[in-house]
């Protein structure tokens, strides 16, 4: 298996862990210094990002749409692409397409998420309707 086909296994199994609401499956995914930044702009340790579902956090649809792979040498990769979700936080809809950066690390014998960027979905300044999104 190639290192593109390693690293968009990984961001396929935190998608699904995150569409579960499991945070031990999501645990086996997560580098142990795990950073996330939410839709909001929220930064959240690994601890944290964990701690979420127990918090009011479900989600009903998660998806990675358009996965596009940067590697960066044999042990990082960047992944771009598109999170389809359909979330709620305390009753309140959080659903929508938002863009999505995963930072992907192997520091020994397996690819971990260090790091994932959610936010705003929007169309560079200029562009015509579909382009650049």
């Amino acid at each position: 298996m190639s290192t593109t086909d390693h690293v968009l296994d990984l961001a396929h199994r935190w998608a699904q862990a995150e569409e579960a609401n499991d945070p031990e499956l999501l645990g086996q995914v997560l580098a142990e210094d795990f950073v996330g930044v939410g839709p909001l702009g929220f930064v959240l340790n690994r601890k944290q990002w964990l701690a979420r579902f127990g918090n009011g956090l479900t989600n009903s649809k998660f998806r990675i749409e358009d996965p596009q792979v940067h590697e960066h040498g044999p042990a990082a990769a960047v992944v771009v692409g598109v999170d389809a979700q359909e979330t709620r936080f305390h009753g309140g809809e959080n659903n929508g397409r938002f863009r999505l950066t995963l930072f992907a690390v192997r520091p020994a014998d397996r690819w971990l998420v260090a790091g994932i960027t959610i936010g705003p979905l929007r169309p560079r300044p200029g562009a015509r309707p579909g382009e650049g999104d």
